[in-house]
């Protein structure tokens, strides 16, 4: 376990221990913890100090603060919601919509005095880069209520194996250019002021095949999981009228509010 500062950038060291398979390396990244006190939470995301507040490193943040406690939160895979005692049920209800609005795949856990029920599974062994499951308790659409950092869900259709290279191209522009591409490769590409913190996504493929999608910042890898995990076989995601299974991406990160991700995918699919 690393324990880093309160002012660290999750983001920022995650991919140093996000090492490739083939390395072999004894050191693995199991998942980001992220600590809250619920009694400052909130004045620390409204009204930060000159110390707490960043800046975004490929764009200019436009609109409300962006702070460390947005990173840090925005990262998480649990995040732990401490002094639950000190504070009153409404308030503690607004900490976990927070929270949830930041960074809607996070598992959340709420603690008095520091106590969890236990540490497999709640602060250890999380597995968290492992599995997709959680993205099946994320509803489709956007959050608007925390106007700096949110999450995005949107559905994928069930692939053909050839569309697979169109969405890791698409998926290239996104997190390393921060540019959502219009149809077709060759049609013009306006770079927009957002940037991707986290992504997430279950691919299905016609052939059978079901990949994972992990990203943390501009760095993602897609990993196949044929066959799917029984998990996974009862939790793909239907069509609405009853079609046929499809796929999902969650993104979290700053100025997704507007644009249309889901718009974009589809057309750049279909170019």
């Amino acid at each position: 376990m690393l324990e880093t500062s309160g002012l660290a950038d999750p983001g920022n060291l995650a991919p140093l221990f996000w090492v490739d398979d083939g390395l072999g390396s004894s050191i693995y990244l199991d998942g980001i913890v992220t600590l809250v006190d619920a009694k400052n939470i909130l004045l620390s995301l409204d009204e930060p100090a000159a110390t707490e507040t960043v800046e975004e490193t490929r764009h200019e943040h436009m609109g409300p603060h962006l702070t460390t406690a947005h990173l840090q939160i925005s990262h998480a895979d649990v995040v732990i919601v401490n002094k639950c005692d000190a504070v009153s049920e409404e308030q503690l209800q607004r900490v976990r919509e927070r929270v949830k609005a930041i960074n809607g795949l996070a598992k959340t856990h709420m603690t008095s005095y520091g106590q969890i029920p236990q540490l497999e599974g709640v602060l250890l062994d999380l597995h968290a880069y492992d599995g997709v499951e959680e993205l099946d308790t994320v509803a489709k659409g956007h959050s608007h209520l925390d106007p700096s950092i949110s999450t995005l869900t949107f559905q994928v259709p069930l692939l053909s194996a050839q569309q697979l290279n169109k969405l890791e191209e698409w998926l290239r522009s996104v997190l390393w250019e921060s540019v959502l591409p219009s149809a077709g490769a060759s049609s013009p590409k306006a770079q927009q002021a957002f940037t991707i913190h986290r992504t997430k996504g279950r691919i299905l493929v016609s052939n059978g095949r079901s990949l994972m999608i992990q990203g943390v910042r501009e760095i993602f890898e897609m990993i196949d999981q044929t066959p799917p995990s029984r998990s996974e076989q009862g939790n793909v995601v239907a069509d609405d009228d009853g079609g046929a299974a499809k796929g999902k991406i969650v993104l979290i990160g700053t100025g997704l509010a507007g644009l249309p991700f889901e718009k974009s995918l589809a057309g750049f699919l279909r170019g």
